[in-house]
């Protein structure tokens, strides 16, 4: 995670961050885009923020796809995270909120050395324990009888009213997809998350077109052009979109704005802290990511605000002014890359 801060010369500070590789070798590249922004947003007014974004984005320089528009994706959700700060209201209430409380899934079902069924089966216990209505699991990294095999597990473990969406993080070839995915039907699956490549658009409207299961796609997608074109192919009925991928809050919406017109929903990817905020400012929102603790090891303390399931398996949008959430300097200082 990428913190960026901007600061305003009446002492306010937005605070966005944005989804990029951890890796130490990022360092100089973010610190040359930091360069190349500062002196196009200083003197801005945050509320001109739809100004701003089309100064950041220059696609033959930047943001076209890649760590350049998550660059602009970080710094534009600062600008909202200091509006809401500037008027005292939620991120949330100043996109609209459509609702209070939103559906979320608990992610997980990772591959790990030695965990086998009944270590799958136990983590999926714990997720009920926790209150979810919804898990996902990991498929894609094991040959596919093990993976239905695993699929058969983790629905027999959380029963038929639990949904369960299946991840393959783009592993597999359109024959493939569609082998797994006629296996899996039975198993009544919510959503087959990026079942191929992010550019195979046309298989992924095959697919869609040849399974009763929902195709879900969209975390690896980059401003509303890349979305237009996953309609344009049918290739999905959900997109994980991710604000902190696709150019920000800002482009967040306009995605979501076009979603809605072609009545399909938008199931963000990732972060739930800000994508809380944004499933529940829009009528398409379909349900938010939850990582546990001991999934996103450090997810407990990157914050001192916490986020828990209610009773139900939904989450309540934080009503604090901006995004609502406090880093843990003391904690993020300890993991610093640069």
């Amino acid at each position: 995670m990428g913190l960026i801060h901007v600061h305003t010369d009446e002492g306010l500070c937005g605070l966005g961050w944005a989804l990029a590789p951890q890796h130490a070798g990022i360092a100089p590249v973010a610190a040359g885009l930091l360069e190349y922004c500062k002196p196009l947003l200083i003197g801005e007014d945050p509320f001109n923020y739809r100004r701003i974004w089309q100064k950041l984005w220059v696609p033959k320089l930047l943001g076209r796809r890649g760590l350049t528009t998550r660059f602009i994706s970080g710094i534009d959700i600062a600008l909202w995270d200091l509006m809401g700060k500037a008027t005292g209201k939620s991120v949330h209430k100043l996109l609209g909120a459509a609702q209070a409380r939103v559906p979320a899934y608990i992610a997980g079902g990772y591959y790990g050395e030695g965990k086998g069924l009944a270590g799958l089966a136990a983590e999926m216990e714990a997720n009920l324990e926790l209150g979810a209505k919804a898990v996902k699991m990991k498929i894609g990294g094991a040959s596919i009888a093990e993976d239905v095999e695993r699929v058969r597990v983790v629905r027999e473990t959380i029963g038929p009213d639990v949904d369960l969406m299946v991840d393959a993080n783009c592993a597999y070839s359109g024959r493939e997809a569609l082998n797994i995915a006629r296996k899996i039907e039975r198993y009544d699956i919510f959503w087959f998350e990026e079942p191929l490549p992010p550019d195979d658009y046309r298989g992924h409207g095959r697919l869609a077109a040849a399974t009763s299961i929902p195709i879900a796609t969209g975390e690896n997608e980059y401003t509303r052009y890349g979305f237009r074109d996953l309609i344009a192919h049918d290739a999905a009925a959900i997109f994980n979109a991710d604000a902190q991928v696709l150019g920000g809050i800002t482009e967040f919406m306009n995605v979501a704005a076009l979603a809605a017109a072609h009545d399909l929903h938008i199931a963000p990817h990732g972060d739930q802290e800000i994508h809380l905020h944004l499933v529940g400012a829009i009528p398409n929102g379909l349900i938010v990511e939850y990582y546990r603790d001991t999934i996103d090891t450090n997810r407990g303390d990157i914050f001192e605000e916490k986020l828990s399931l209610d009773d139900d398996g939904w989450l309540t949008v934080p009503d604090r002014p901006g995004l609502g959430f406090t880093p843990n300097y003391d904690f993020l200082e300890r993991h610093r890359l640069a």
